[in-house]
């Protein structure tokens, strides 16, 4: 029906708009982080553009229901005022067919919703973190800033020069601490006029090589120092195989959460499913706080229906930490709260339509 797609199509790109504004300031707040990140020496600049792309999903489940929440409020808030609604209802449009026609974006948004904490999100966020570690693990030396001091794995370097598209270095300092076959501190400063990266062809073992330079080894409150001078000096960097921490339930598949009984486990699964479980929800008390009039203005609901927002996305949160420490069983978990939310939607659904609403 015509009047239908319309509606849908004004809740679609309300939300569109609310969708784009919102994301533009987690990514570029994010964006900022990880900036500072790269600046720090954490990571080379060219993995931004893919960190940021992993983390796309983890935005969007978060987004999308607020957004199209907002959606409803500001499309519907617009058609009361332009006395659009009371058209339709004239026109024999009851509040039921149009909730009717908001619940098939509401199925779509569900839909897109339980992909990203289902499915997406934990593999973005999986692969954010295998690179990130594996950066760290083999503290690539691309992410040098010539003339600064920056932290590489267990290591601080320090490089006057460093050639653009390449490792190799110039006027290298290294500080880094170790211990000695009794367990003691040891402080290790190494120095070289150059140096460059190689690996090992037979077991893919990882080299910084330093020519022309000095190694001093001391020990903390020791008088006694030791020199080295080289001509090459070969220091072993890490392996470049990265280790994650594979029991972070954030970064577990939702088919492997099924078969884990542990508590934090039931909460992640349950978070999961409880954002996609929002959506319609807030769908049901969006419609009735879209009611307003000339008087009242665009934005009179607005205050009370993010007040509702806060309060459900704080309890969901305040649930699943419960859940997943242990205090609350996971029989119970989340799905009061849902049950709470949609009783308190089929509530002003009945209030509206009997005082007031379209009929």
């Amino acid at each position: 029906m015509i009047v239908f797609r319309y509606l849908i199509r004004e809740i679609l790109t309300t939300m569109s708009a609310v969708t784009g504004i919102l994301l533009l300031v987690i990514m570029g707040n994010r964006f900022i982080r990880y900036f500072s990140d790269v600046a720090e020496g954490d990571f080379p600049a060219s993995l931004l553009g893919s960190l940021m792309l992993f983390h796309l999903p983890s935005f969007l489940q978060l987004i999308l229901p607020l957004a199209f929440f907002l959606g409803i409020l500001l499309a519907y808030g617009q058609l009361y005022l332009n006395s659009e609604m009371t058209v339709l209802a004239a026109c024999g449009v009851s509040p039921a067919r149009i909730l009717g026609a908001s619940c098939w974006p509401a199925l779509l948004m569900a839909c897109v919703v339980g992909a990203c904490s289902l499915w997406l999100t934990p593999a973005g966020l999986t692969q954010n973190e295998k690179t990130l570690t594996e950066q760290r693990e083999k503290a690539d030396f691309s992410a040098l800033t010539p003339g600064r001091f920056q932290k590489l794995g267990d290591r601080t370097i320090y490089a006057e020069r460093v050639e653009q598209g390449s490792s190799r270095m110039e006027n290298v300092f290294i500080a880094e601490q170790t211990r000695n076959e009794q367990g003691q501190r040891v402080d290790v400063l190494t120095q070289g006029k150059s140096g460059y990266q190689t690996t090992d062809p037979d077991n893919d073992s990882r080299f910084l090589v330093l020519s022309d330079g000095t190694r001093e080894s001391v020990r903390p409150g020791s008088r006694v120092a030791e020199q080295l001078v080289f001509d090459t000096y070969a220091a072993r960097l890490e392996n470049g195989t990265a280790q994650m921490d594979v029991d972070d339930v954030e970064l577990q598949p939702t088919w492997r959460l099924l078969g884990d009984d542990s508590n934090k486990a039931r909460a992640a699964l349950q978070w999961r499913i409880s954002l996609a479980l929002m959506v319609p929800i807030l769908t049901m008390i969006a419609l009735p706080l879209s009611r307003a009039n000339p008087r009242q203005g665009r934005f009179a609901k607005m205050m009370p229906a993010i007040i509702l927002y806060v309060a459900y996305m704080s309890l969901l949160l305040a649930a699943q930490d419960a859940v997943g420490s242990g205090s609350l069983p996971t029989s119970i978990g989340l799905w009061p709260i849902h049950a709470v939310f949609a009783l308190i939607g089929a509530w002003l659904l009945y209030r509206s339509s009997q005082y007031g609403g379209a009929r």
